[in-house]
């Protein structure tokens, strides 16, 4: 036996119910099938909340029969430096190996699927407390020798298989266990005897998904032959009737061209256009090389644009992606029948929302009067499973057409123009501050008293900081780190009185 052979280390790191220790199964009777000695352990865990449970394989890459009596010996623990092919069932946890030190560029092969599972403290953020999932998909890129990074839990589901089948097959085409070919894999499939040709279907689209990566290696301009990585898919190309013609980069582009398709799905082409000139009227002032001004502008904007209303509510429960989304979560079977019940709470903003100003106004300032806003409300139970209950949401949806005719429309378009006018006018000073107004959009958000609140808040800092700041009575650099404390201490307090006192 040679006495430079070392064996072949394997990290999974799977979230609960995700097949991790299947998996680990499978790839320790795919190296039996081989002819090769494996050893695998496991370390428990407790997913999102503090790590994913871990499981650790090392196969020796020699035929058993060639060993002459030797035997090699085997670690219990995975070493950070030490790791020949990292597997992540998730996006943050593929990020979490790479901190742990499990994945080095000039050895480690990681395969990964890019969908989140959000974290408690993601979740329970007042703002948007995700994380930068560009950021986490870079950092795996540069620090690994090679990646495979896509979202194989939906090519796992459309395959009408799981997860852990189509990591398989990702595994089986890498090739970095050598000896152990695809023809061991898919016995070691056929050996567990549970759900075969489904896991097969699933082992063969993540086999495809490698064979087609190495072959785009090639040709994709994207991909660094000196590191060995490939970068990420296609980004859609922006529409040049849409969006005009002025450079950012792919990030930046991607952002852009996402808020157009979400503008488009709450209004129409139109509305995306004046989308797209609100996003450039921002990046001629943006002096950034990186566009960092922009690409926030293009994500709070898009927010802004499409405002909760009754319509938008209607259009997304009536949505094809929400009904199938809800069969997944309740695990109904092709034929089984569904049943959705929707519990709706509309009040007088709710209506004046969608009804033209003449007639909201008055309506509003009766209720604000009478101390009624928050207490003039109908419960509704819809069937939305039902043809009679979707055909109300699905006609209420289609309301689009009257939704530039009404108040609130009309409101934000002003409430946004101002804004815009403020970053605009701080972008010409400062790159900062004005990223600093942007970012202040996060408080508007939601409906009814949640919007109030935010509203109100945002005012507070825009007549207290931002105006005067832009009026030259309060210094550049005392207002950029005021207006962030202020945001801040406003989403850390949902009482709303925060910034009052």
């Amino acid at each position: 036996m040679s006495s430079d052979k070392r064996p072949i280390s394997v990290l999974i790191a799977a979230m609960g119910g995700e097949g991790g220790g299947v998996l680990t199964d499978w790839i320790v009777k795919a190296a039996e099938d081989a002819g090769v000695l494996v050893q695998s352990t496991s370390i428990p865990g407790v997913a999102q909340r503090t790590g994913a449970t871990t499981y650790y394989v090392e196969i020796f890459p020699v035929l058993s029969s060639e060993l002459d009596g030797d035997s090699p010996v085997f670690a219990l623990y995975p070493l950070a430096g030490n790791i020949d092919l990292m597997i992540a069932s998730e996006l943050l946890e593929a990020a979490r190996a790479v901190q742990n030190g499990f994945v080095s560029p000039n050895r480690t092969t990681l395969i990964a699927s890019s969908h989140r599972v959000y974290t408690i403290d993601e979740r329970s953020d007042m703002a948007d407390g995700r994380l930068d999932e560009a950021r986490l998909r870079n950092t795996i890129m540069e620090l690994s020798r090679f990646a495979v990074l896509d979202d194989l839990k939906s090519l796992s589901e459309k395959a009408g298989s799981v997860l852990n089948a189509v990591i398989l097959g990702a595994v089986a085409a890498t090739s970095v266990i050598t000896l152990v070919q695809k023809e061991n894999f898919i016995s070691a499939i056929r050996a567990g005897g549970k759900a075969v040709e489904s896991n097969l279907a699933g082992f063969e689209v993540g086999f495809q998904l490698v064979e087609n990566l190495k072959k785009s290696i090639s040709v994709d301009q994207s991909f660094d032959s000196d590191k060995g990585l490939l970068k990420g898919g296609p980004i859609t190309e922006l529409r040049p009737e849409i969006l005009g013609n002025f450079p950012v980069p792919k990030p930046v582009q991607e952002i852009i061209q996402y808020g157009i398709q979400r503008v488009i799905s709450f209004q129409d082409k139109n509305y995306a256009e004046l989308y797209a000139g609100r996003v450039e009227r921002v990046c001629k002032v943006d002096s950034g090389n990186d566009k960092i001004l922009t690409k926030e502008l293009a994500r709070q904007l898009a927010l802004r644009m499409t405002y909760e209303d009754v319509i938008r509510v209607a259009q997304l429960k009536t949505d094809p992606e929400r009904t199938n989304k809800v069969r997944e979560e309740v695990r109904a079977s092709p034929n089984e029948p569904v049943r959705v019940i929707e519990y709706l709470k509309p009040g007088v903003e709710e209506l004046c929302s969608i009804l033209p100003g003449v007639f909201a106004r008055p309506l509003l300032r009766w209720s604000n009067r009478k101390n009624l806003t928050d207490k003039l409300h109908i419960g509704l139970t819809i069937n939305s499973s039902s043809i009679s209950g979707f055909l109300v949401l699905w006609l209420l949806a289609r309301l689009r057409f009257v939704r530039r005719f009404s108040y609130r429309f009309r409101e934000e378009q002003k409430l946004i123009d101002s804004w815009l006018d403020h970053v605009c006018a701080a972008g010409i000073r400062s790159n900062e501050l004005a990223l600093g107004i942007v970012s202040s959009a996060r408080l508007i958000k939601g409906y009814g008293d949640t919007h109030r609140r935010g509203l109100n808040n945002y005012r507070i800092i825009e007549e207290k900081l931002i105006e005067p700041t832009l009026e030259g009575q309060i210094t550049v650099e005392e207002s950029i780190l005021k207006i962030n404390e202020a945001v801040e201490l406003a989403l850390s307090d949902p009482g709303g009185t925060a910034l009052k006192s």
